[in-house]
C-alpha cells in the first residue's frame, strides 16, 4: 500500500516527501495510521549523522495514531485501538533491563536496521529511523514499539508523550529527582524544556529559571510555569546566581547538547549542586573541568537518557497528570504543521528558530 512520508534519503542531506510502498503487518506487527508526530531535535541528529543509523530512512519517531491491522499472533491491539508510539522498546533480557533500567537497553535500536519500506519510485530499501517512522501518514510496528493510548488525551496530544514529555519529565523526577521547595534551572525552551518546566513546577519547585537564546521564547516558558527567563549570554550563570542569593539552582536541566550549555549549566548550580545533561551533543563538543574545582564545588553532573523513564510505568502517571490539568501537553507545540512542512520545520531547527512543531495528519 502506498503512503506518502517524510525521507532521509542520506546523512546531511535534506529530506524528501515522497510515497513509500508500506507492506501489510507481519506476525507480531501492527499497521498504525497517524494522527500526529512530533519533529523533534533528535531527528535532526539523525539527518546530520550525530546519532548514526541505516539510511535511506523514514524519520520520526514521537508519534501517536489509530491501529487499521494486526499481523499473526496480536491478541493485545485491535483495530480501532488508540495507540502511542514507543520508539525505544526494552527487550527484557540484555544487563541493563535486568538491573531495570530499560532506557538504557542494549537492543533497544535494533529494529532500526530492518527493512521498513521501499521508495515507489525507485524501489530502494528504506529503514525506520529510530524504530517507528512516524513521519508517515502509516506506519507497520512491531508490538513492543506500541503503547495503549491513555484514557481522556486527545490523540493529537498524546503524540508528545512518546518523546518530549517522557523525556522531560523523567529528566526532573527520575534522573534530577527534584524535591519540593528547591530552585531549578531549565536550559532550552523547545518541547523538552518546556516539559521539564511544567515538571519542575508539579515537582513543587520554588524557583524556576528558564534559559534560551530566544527572548520570544520568554511567554511560552512563564506559561509553563518558569518564575524568571534568562536570555543566554556570556553572563547566565551570573545572572542565575543573582537570582538565588548568589549561591545557584539546586538543580540544572540541560537540553540543549552544547558543550557551552553544559558547562554554564553546571556553573549555575550550587556548591554540591546537580546538572542533569538531556541535550544530544556531537562528539566535537568537549566538555572540560579541572580537578580542583571537581573537587570544591561537589557538584553532580549526570547524562540521561530517555528521562530515564520506563514508558510502561510512567505513562499512565503523566495521562493522569493530563487529565488533571497539571500538564498542559498543547503549550509545548508552536506550530501545527502538515507532513509536507517537515523539511522546513527541519531548516527552522538548523537555523536556531521556532519550537516544537506537530505534524497532524
Amino acid at each position: 500500500m502506498a503512503v506518502r512520508a517524510a525521507v532521509l534519503p542520506a546523512v546531511g542531506a535534506p529530506l524528501e516527501v515522497t510515497e513509500i510502498d508500506l507492506p501489510e503487518p507481519g506476525p507480531g506487527r501492527i499497521r498504525v495510521r497517524l494522527a500526529a508526530a512530533g519533529v523533534c531535535h533528535s531527528d535532526l541528529s539523525l539527518s546530520n549523522g550525530t546519532m548514526r543509523v541505516p539510511v535511506p530512512a523514514v524519520l520520526g519517531h514521537e508519534g501517536a495514531g489509530t491501529v487499521v491491522a494486526v499481523g499473526e499472533g496480536v491478541t493485545h491491539l485491535a483495530p480501532g485501538d488508540g495507540v502511542v508510539l514507543n520508539w525505544a522498546p526494552s527487550c527484557g533480557d540484555c544487563p541493563a533491563c535486568a538491573r531495570g533500567e530499560v532506557w538504557l537497553c542494549a537492543n533497544a535500536l535494533n529494529g532500526s536496521a530492518d527493512v521498513h519500506a521501499h521508495r515507489t519510485s525507485d524501489g530502494a530499501r528504506l529503514h525506520p529511523g529510530l524504530n517507528v517512522a512516524a513521519f508517515a501518514e502509516e506506519t507497520v510496528v512491531p508490538t513492543s514499539c506500541a503503547l495503549p493510548a491513555p484514557r481522556g488525551v486527545p490523540l493529537t496530544d498524546a503524540a508528545l508523550l512518546g518523546c518530549a514529555v517522557l523525556t522531560g519529565y523523567g529528566a526532573v523526577h527520575h534522573c534530577a529527582q527534584v524535591r519540593p521547595g528547591e530552585t531549578v534551572a531549565v536550559f532550552g525552551a523547545g518541547g523538552v524544556g518546556l516539559a521539564a518546566i511544567q515538571s519542575a513546577r508539579i515537582a513543587g519547585a520554588a524557583r524556576i529559571v528558564a534559559v534560551d537564546v530566544s527572548p520570544e521564547k520568554e511567554e511560552l516558558a512563564r506559561a509553563a510555569g518558569a518564575t524568571d527567563y534568562v536570555v543566554a549570554s556570556d553572563t547566565t550563570a551570573r545572572e542565575i546566581r543573582a537570582l538565588t542569593g548568589k549561591q545557584g539552582v539546586d538543580v540544572a536541566v540541560e537540553c540543549v547538547g552544547r558543550a557551552v550549555t553544559i558547562r554554564t549549566a553546571w556553573e549555575s548550580t550550587r556548591r554540591g549542586g546537580r546538572t542533569t545533561v538531556v541535550g544530544i551533543g556531537g562528539k566535537d563538543q568537549q566538555v572540560t573541568f579541572n580537578a580542583l574545582e571537581i573537587f570544591h564545588w561537589g557538584r553532580t553532573l549526570s547524562g540521561c537518557v530517555y528521562g530515564n523513564s520506563d514508558p510502561e510505568r510512567d505513562l499512565p502517571v503523566l495521562a493522569e497528570h493530563v487529565r488533571a490539568g497539571r500538564l498542559d501537553l498543547s503549550a509545548l507545540v508552536t506550530e501545527r504543521i502538515a507532513l509536507d512542512g517537515i523539511p522546513a520545520a527541519f531548516e527552522n531547527m538548523l537555523a536556531g528558530k521556532g519550537g516544537r512543531a506537530l505534524v497532524v495528519f
